[in-house]
Order: C-alpha cells, then structure tokens, then sequence
C-alpha cells in the first residue's frame, strides 16, 4: 500500500530538516504567483516553491552538488507534481 505524497511547503519543510538537518530553512509555496502559467494547478498551491537553506551538508562542494541534495531529498514531491522549485543555497 503506498502512501500519497501531500505537497506543502509544511511537508517539504519536514523532509528536509529530516534529510539535511538545516541550520536555516524557509520554505516558500509561490504556487498563486504563478497561476495561469505552465505546470500550475487549478487550485493555486503545490505547484511552484523557493527553498532557502543553509545545511552542514553543504560545507566544501560547488552550488550544483548543493542543489542536487535539496532536489534528492525533494524527488519525492517533484515526482508528485512539483512543477518548480527555486533553490538558494546559503553558506
């Protein structure tokens, strides 16, 4: 039995202060930003965030290896039906 996966800026949130124990964290749903353009819903959430984060993950690789942690620990709400997610890597 699978569980669906709910996405929210409350459960991204969860998952990675889980994944990368974050010394900062702000996770922003920008989803009503975005309605009307491509990969948003009808319902105006869920579909576009910005994460801001500062991991102990991060100490000593480049900003690619940075945003390849975050969109792992995420795979599971972009497989969802996250169409964009900002990411800002903070030292």
């Amino acid at each position: 039995m699978s569980t669906a996966v709910i996405i929210s800026a409350h459960h991204m949130d969860v998952c990675l202060r889980q994944r990368l124990s974050p010394s900062t964290l702000e996770v922003l749903d920008e989803s009503a930003q975005h309605a009307g353009h491509a990969g948003a819903n009808s319902s105006g959430a869920g579909t576009h965030f910005r994460v801001r984060i500062a991991s102990p993950f991060f100490t000593g690789k480049s900003r690619v290896a940075r945003h390849r942690l975050v969109y792992d620990a995420l795979q599971e709400f972009m497989a969802a039906g996250v169409h964009a997610l900002a990411i800002e890597t903070l030292d």
